[in-house]
């Protein structure tokens, strides 16, 4: 047995429930549970910061032995890279819906898979056996007097993998925080299970750019009291919180939240009370941050965790009043079209929620969807206009012009919706970065947008 040992004490109430024998009897080590792992296997790995490191460890020390190949469908994984080194993929090819910064090189240089799909659409994939899974690898709380473990800080597109997975091999951690939602599984659903007790990876956020000090404070200006958020990680959403000081009754449905949420909550400003949806609660898909949000979210009501296909549905989505959500880009064009994924032919990330979140705050009573990014990026030395006459060769459309509805840089608010092209080209010039703006200005002329 792993020196990571975790035993189930029963209930007081209960001396001896019924599923204890379940579990003890399905207790295992890492190695011998990826032995039930076959060649030519497809397996959900899950993700974020929920990778089961023990068993992943196990997986990679078996790869000679997987001959065909297994296939590792994922989204994002913070974790290292063993399992995508080069040549690993004669072992094991991973297949990524979504390209974190482990697999991005892997993926570029053909050593693995990338399949685009909407983050909402992911569970039905695996569903209707579109990409039929025989196993996948979890990372859950230990179990309740009940039986019921939490998929804790990762919910997302993992529960349905696991409602689909004839081998369900999980890692019970009594590091993992208990959350609450459609979060649960019981114990007897589990073929593999490994006691582990280590601490969860930790996401800290970097310091905040004076450019994206400047998109935070003119998004939180399109915020009202009493809005609904969707907020991601990262500099522009952390500088969006720190100016929503001054509003009321915020509530927050979203792909995924950090720490940044937990001041806000504390002092009144995030509370839900006016929320149509899941009114009174925090509702997200996953989790990403720092010990701190995982003690404030473990077996607190006030969160809940819902799977993707609840959460970024668009039309779930648009059921909350005055939804706001916060996008970036790597570029827009000046008709209003958004890549997030490529840069120009090179894969760097995929949809994600991005456009789920977009339609459905569209689609919202008083919504108002935005994409923020700075104005310029610099690159050896130079800087480049991140608002673009066109789209790079190649570029990937995340987020059509039809979508679109404001366009927030360090330099101002663009309000494209309803407008023409020849508005909308205004209006984008008006927010690049001035260096560029007379160069845009004549590629605007040459291509009769304005």
């Amino acid at each position: 047995m792993s020196t990571d040992t975790l035993r189930v004490s029963p209930s007081k109430t209960t001396p001896h429930p019924s599923w204890l024998s379940h579990y003890e009897s399905h207790l295992t080590t890492p190695d011998r549970a990826i032995e039930a792992i076959r060649p030519g296997m497809r397996l959900y790995l899950t993700g974020n910061c929920s990778v089961p490191r023990r068993l992943m460890e196990a997986l990679v020390r078996q790869a000679p032995r997987f001959t065909p190949p297994i296939e590792i469908a994922q989204i994002l994984t913070v974790t290292g890279s063993e399992y995508l080194a080069p040549g690993m993929e004669k072992h094991m090819r991973v297949n990524s819906l979504f390209i974190s910064a482990n697999v991005r090189q892997a993926v570029n240089e053909g050593r693995a898979d990338f399949t685009p799909c909407f983050l909402s659409e992911v569970p039905r994939l695996f569903r209707t056996g579109v990409l039929p899974l025989d196993a996948v690898l979890l990372h859950l709380s230990p179990p309740d007097e009940h039986g019921y473990c939490s998929f804790g800080i990762e919910v997302g597109v993992t529960k349905t993998a696991a409602e689909c997975a004839p081998i369900i091999i999980a890692e019970i951690n009594d590091r993992m925080p208990r959350t609450h939602g459609d979060s649960f599984i019981h114990v007897s659903k589990l073929t593999h299970i490994i006691p582990v007790s280590y601490p969860l990876p930790e996401y800290h956020m970097g310091e905040v750019s004076g450019a994206e000090e400047n998109i935070g404070r003119h998004c939180a200006s399109l915020v009202e009291d009493g809005s609904t958020l969707q907020l991601g990680i990262g500099g522009i959403p952390d500088s969006v919180l720190r100016y929503l000081g001054d509003k009321r009754d915020l509530g927050i449905h979203t792909e995924l939240f950090s720490d940044g949420v937990i001041d806000l909550v504390e002092r009144g400003i995030i509370n839900g009370e006016r929320k149509s949806l899941h009114p009174g609660k925090i509702v997200a898909g996953f989790l990403m941050g720092t010990q701190r949000l995982y003690d404030f979210v473990h077996d607190n009501p006030f969160v809940e965790l819902h799977p993707t296909e609840y959460i970024n549905d668009p039309f779930i989505i648009a059921r909350n009043d005055r939804m706001v959500s916060i996008n970036s880009a790597i570029e827009v064009d000046l008709t209003g079209q958004v890549c997030a994924d490529s840069i120009g032919p090179r894969l760097y990330s995929g949809v994600g929620g991005q456009a789920d979140f977009m339609y459905g705050t569209g689609r919202s009573k008083g919504g108002r969807p935005i994409i923020a990014l700075p104005s310029t990026l610099q690159l050896h030395g130079r800087d480049f206009s991140k608002i673009v006459p066109m789209l790079k060769h190649g570029a990937g459309v995340v987020t059509s012009r039809n979508h679109v509805h404001y366009v927030v840089t360090e330099h101002g608010i663009a309000d494209l919706y309803g407008k023409s092209i020849r508005q909308r080209t205004r209006a984008l010039i008006a927010i690049a970065a001035p260096q560029f703006r007379e160069e845009l200005e004549r590629a605007a002329h040459e291509l009769h947008y304005v």
